[in-house]
């Protein structure tokens, strides 16, 4: 196990939020929103901390043990909140980072003027990063990870098999669920746009999150002209209005 979780990827130190000092490392869904009443109708469309722990310990139920690999495509990628030994490049194959999750629950978009962000759809392949949690940690860290990503209808925990340095590796990831009303397949490029270049809410900007993808991409080397092409739109139509 590495000492240095950067020691494979010197260039991602400084680019990845520390954990202990992440937004998500004590958010707390009914205190945050109650403390917000624009948003408090937000509640009822999210998983109660009963319903979310429940979902948690059913999908780890039969986890063979050992260390945990994370698959990260979207805020992961910079800010993953859980304790991590180790943080690789990673790819996964039959899935691809698509924009169809429509945020108007206040994170990066509103009801009235909606944001967008990534989900793991059905495709050819996902470049990414994965992060190693240690087993002993995996109780903890994954209660985080879970109140983070799992905190709507909006994805399904999933393990999948990722290439990390050439090497087939079992990870946990997030893929989109269909049947939540916030993943939109049927959305234009035009509504993807839109939305990316107006929506914000309190965890910052649609385009600050499609901007964060690229960077991290950049200091890896790696060019995703899905993303790039999409961000050079964004600026485009901002620039426009």
């Amino acid at each position: 196990m590495a000492q240095n979780p950067f020691s494979c990827h010197p260039e991602l130190e400084g680019k990845i939020a520390p954990p202990l000092s992440s937004f998500f490392r004590s958010f707390n869904v009914a205190s945050f929103f109650d403390s917000k009443p624009e948003l408090r109708w937000v509640l009822a469309h999210l998983h109660s901390d009963e319903a979310r722990e429940r979902l948690r310990h059913r999908f780890f139920a039969n986890y063979a043990g050992g260390d945990l690999w994370v698959f990260a495509y979207g805020s992961l990628m910079w800010d993953p909140a859980f304790q991590f030994t180790e943080v690789r490049r990673a790819s996964v194959s039959g899935y691809a980072r698509q924009f169809l999750l429509k945020d108007i629950y206040g994170g990066r978009g509103t009801k009235d003027a909606p944001g967008m962000m990534a989900a793991l759809d059905q495709g050819e392949h996902c470049e990414g990063l994965a992060f190693r949690i240690a087993e002993a940690d995996i109780d903890v860290e994954s209660e985080i990870l879970w109140r983070r990503e799992m905190i709507g209808h909006g994805y399904i925990p999933t393990f999948v098999t990722t290439l990390i340095g050439g090497q087939p590796v079992r990870a946990l990831t997030f893929v989109a669920n269909h049947e939540a009303e916030t993943i939109c397949p049927d959305i234009t490029r035009e509504e993807q746009v839109h939305y990316i270049a107006t929506g914000s809410g309190f965890l910052g900007t649609s385009k600050e999150y499609l901007a964060n993808i690229v960077s991290q991409f950049l200091a890896l080397g790696i060019v995703d002209e899905h993303c790039s092409a999409l961000l050079l739109e964004v600026e485009a139509y901002q620039a426009a209005r």
